[in-house]
């Protein structure tokens, strides 16, 4: 399995993705707004772009497939819940359905509610595990639930979906925010040395070469992640006065995404 993080250079700062079979070279396109830039690198490598999946139905997601299925013939594939929202989808996802593209790609659907209620991610299976999680999990944050979502539910993706993810697991996701996201895991942890040294290794990086993180180092440096962390409640204490005494790890991620909401 072959990836290439294709940064969109755009605003809202999107990453889309091609995933290819180095055996016969089909590929597939994840969120590809910058159509272009999509079919552009399909063509220097040589691959033939034969499906597109969105994650969810946010219009910075899904802009780029009725262009890109123009010149590809590609299928497009979403959560089944969005099919109404989302233009020509070719096939409805559901939890557990697996994505082959060639003969060495195999992708396995999580649905993760929760920045929207009809998100997928895609979990790689493999020598290697990735996860490409457009808007749910981002390097050191988490999705907003403005535009359709609901943090409770985020909260359950994390809790029982993410969290138990293998060690390794690489990260790739929707949007390049790891330096604020950082930022603010420090507001809340500021004795997170992890949190600390990333920042300063990726402040002002170019995002088209970003930093990978894995699961493992999310548990570091993601505040949606450190629940449990003694100086994470106690600042939310500053916050909210009426926090419990020991806050069950639900109250914290959502006091958490509340605050991150206006920071």
């Amino acid at each position: 399995m072959i990836i290439r993080q294709i940064w969109t250079g755009n605003a809202y700062r999107n990453f889309n993705y091609l995933i290819a079979c180095g055996e016969t070279g089909e590929a597939l396109a994840i969120d590809p707004l910058d159509h272009e830039r999509c079919y552009a690198t399909a063509r220097s490598e040589g691959w033939t772009i034969t499906t597109i999946v969105n994650t969810h139905e946010h219009h910075d997601h899904i802009d780029g497939n009725g262009a890109l299925a123009e010149r590809t013939g590609a299928k497009i594939l979403a959560h089944a819940g969005a099919c109404a929202a989302i233009p020509n989808v070719a096939r409805g996802l559901v939890a557990g359905d697996l994505i082959r593209v060639g003969r060495t790609v195999e992708l396995e659907v999580l649905d993760t509610p929760g920045h929207t209620m009809c998100h997928v991610c895609l979990r790689s299976h493999g020598d290697q595990t990735s996860l490409f999680c457009g808007d749910t999990l981002f390097n050191a944050g988490a999705g907003n639930c403005h535009h359709g979502g609901h943090p409770a539910t985020l909260y359950e993706t994390f809790s029982r979906q993410l969290a138990g993810l293998p060690d390794d697991t690489q990260i790739y996701p929707g949007h390049d925010y790891i330096e604020n996201n950082l930022r603010f895991t420090l507001d809340r942890e500021p004795g997170n040395a992890a949190a600390g040294s990333l920042l300063e290794a990726v402040s002002g990086q170019d995002p088209a070469a970003a930093r990978v993180t894995t699961i493992a180092l999310e548990r570091e440096i993601n505040t949606f992640f450190r629940l449990n962390s003694a100086q994470v409640i106690e600042r939310l204490r500053d916050a909210f006065p009426d926090l419990p005494d020991q806050p069950d790890q639900q109250t914290v991620f959502l006091k958490l995404r509340e605050l991150r909401n206006r920071w």
